[in-house]
């Protein structure tokens, strides 16, 4: 009884600590907005407004200067999302991962209409989880796999499942250009990046929100790769809120 009281207590303290950081971030994230935007607002106005008064090198530091307000405003928005996950609770509704995946392929289709991708796409299960959320756990790993072989003449991503222990596992698959895996830890934390900016780019939040919205649906996600050779990507889907696809 005494180790089960401890357990106990020791989870409400975690629940509370967690929540207390999700609303820290979400109240720092937030009060920052209104500075960035009034920095980004000035320096835009000076460009606009003074520039037969400035210099070339004036003009390139304002520009810096709007670069950077937007960059860190893109980040603010990230910490927010990532903030709100947590206060949200998912509003499961049966969903038919054939037609998100497709619907997600097909916006990205939109924006790398010059590539030439391979697309091989297995029979998907229905599975009852947030919509929204579900389409964003998507959107990540595919848009990641489209960004990390364009570097091949021949892009490859394939996305199916396979049943392990009673659990659906959902994979996506890349022949890009993979990464060493004793940096793999890092991969899921916020603000983590694996490769150069200059290479490809990103703010290294997305897999951060993939875990989490998958540990919200009692999921989790982990990966595989290799230098050059690619990577695979893994969600767990509760095999109790699965349902075969419509033929």
């Amino acid at each position: 009884m005494q180790i089960s009281s401890w357990v106990q207590q020791r989870t409400a303290a975690l629940e509370a600590s967690n929540s207390e950081m999700e609303a820290f971030t979400y109240s720092v994230a937030h009060d920052l907005r209104a500075p960035l935007r009034q920095i980004n607002g000035f320096s835009k106005i000076l460009l606009e407004e003074l520039s037969d008064k400035l210099d070339a090198t004036a003009k390139r530091y304002l520009s810096l200067v709007r670069e950077g307000t937007t960059k860190m405003d893109h980040l603010v928005n990230d910490l927010l999302g990532l903030a709100r996950l947590g206060r949200q609770e998912p509003h499961r509704q049966p969903t038919d991962l054939n037609v998100t995946v497709q619907q997600v392929v097909k916006d990205l289709g939109l924006d790398f209409a010059e590539r030439e991708i391979e697309w091989k796409i297995g029979l998907l299960p229905v599975v009852e989880y947030d919509l929204g959320l579900m389409k964003q756990v998507l959107v990540n790993p595919l848009s990641n796999a489209v960004k990390f072989t364009r570097t091949r003449a021949q892009a490859a991503i394939a996305i199916g499942t396979r049943n392990e222990n009673g659990e659906c596992i959902l994979f996506v698959k890349d022949n890009g250009v993979g990464f060493d895996m004793k940096y793999a830890s890092k991969l899921f934390g916020v603000f983590q990046r694996l490769h150069r900016p200059q290479d490809f780019e990103g703010r290294g939040v997305g897999l951060a929100t993939v875990r989490r919205i998958l540990q919200k649906h009692g999921g989790r996600v982990w990966v595989e790769a290799e230098p050059d050779k690619g990577a695979v990507f893994y969600f767990t889907l509760a095999a109790p809120e699965l349902t075969a696809a419509p033929e």
